[in-house]
C-alpha cells in the first residue's frame, strides 16, 4: 500500500502480471514563467525609451541647426533643441493612443534622469540638483505649451516667436534662424501626424531643413 492514507484504492494498488498502468500525463509547462515575461517586456521597453532618447539626441544635435541656423552652440541652445525634438515625438506618441500616452511620459522621464546624471557628472551638488531640476521641468513645460498652441494652429509666425523667445533669446526681427526652425519643426510635426506606421514615432525629419 502507499505510504498515505488512500481515499480511491484503483490510484493506490500496484499493477500485476499484465495490468497496465495508465501513464500520468506531466503537469502543463510554460517556457516563460509569468515573471520573466514581465522583465522580458521590462527590457524591451526600456529598449524602445532608450532607442527614441538617442534618435531625438542625435537629431538635436546636427550640425546644421548650429551651423546654418544660429542655434547657440551652447549648452543651453542644446538643451533648447532636445526639448523641442522631445515635443515633437511626444506629440506623435500622443496621437497613437494610451499606449503612446504612457511611452512619451517614460520617455520624458528618461529625459529628466539623463538630465540629473548629467548636472551630476559636472559636479552640481546634491543641494543644488532639485532646484535646477525643477528649473529644468518648468523649461519643458512652458516650452511644449507655446509650441503646441502655435503647431495646433499651423500659426508659423506664433511659432518664430516662441522659438526666438525661448532659443535664441531675442526677438523674432534679431533672430532670422527662428523663422527657419519653425518651418522645420511644422514640417516635421505634419510629417509625423501623416504616418501610418505606428511603428515609427520618430521619423528622420532632417530633409525638412532647407
Amino acid at each position: 500500500m502507499c505510504d498515505w492514507t488512500c481515499h480511491d484504492p484503483a490510484l493506490c494498488r500496484t499493477p500485476r502480471g499484465n495490468e497496465t498502468q495508465t501513464p500520468i500525463s506531466p503537469l502543463p509547462t510554460h517556457q516563460e514563467p509569468g515573471i520573466f515575461t514581465l522583465r522580458r517586456r521590462k527590457n524591451e521597453r526600456r529598449e524602445t525609451i532608450e532607442r527614441l532618447y538617442g534618435a531625438i539626441v542625435a537629431q538635436a544635435r546636427l550640425p546644421v541647426l548650429y551651423r546654418s541656423h544660429g542655434v547657440p552652440d551652447t549648452l543651453e541652445g542644446r538643451f533648447d533643441m532636445v526639448v523641442l525634438h522631445l515635443y515633437l515625438a511626444n506629440r506623435r506618441l500622443a496621437e497613437l493612443g494610451e499606449e503612446g500616452k504612457a511611452i512619451g511620459q517614460e520617455l520624458l522621464d528618461f529625459f529628466f534622469l539623463d538630465m540629473d546624471a548629467s548636472l551630476r557628472e559636472i559636479g552640481i551638488g546634491d543641494l543644488s540638483v532639485p532646484k535646477k531640476m525643477k528649473g529644468f521641468a518648468q523649461a519643458y513645460m512652458g516650452r511644449a505649451a507655446a509650441y503646441e498652441s502655435a503647431l495646433d494652429a499651423k500659426d508659423e509666425t506664433a511659432l518664430a516667436a516662441a522659438i526666438a523667445r525661448n532659443v535664441f533669446g531675442q526677438p523674432v526681427s534679431d533672430a532670422p534662424g527662428a523663422a527657419v526652425m519653425a518651418r522645420y519643426a511644422l514640417a516635421a510635426a505634419a510629417k509625423e501626424a501623416s504616418s501610418s506606421d505606428e511603428a515609427v514615432v520618430y521619423p528622420e525629419i532632417a530633409e525638412t531643413l532647407p
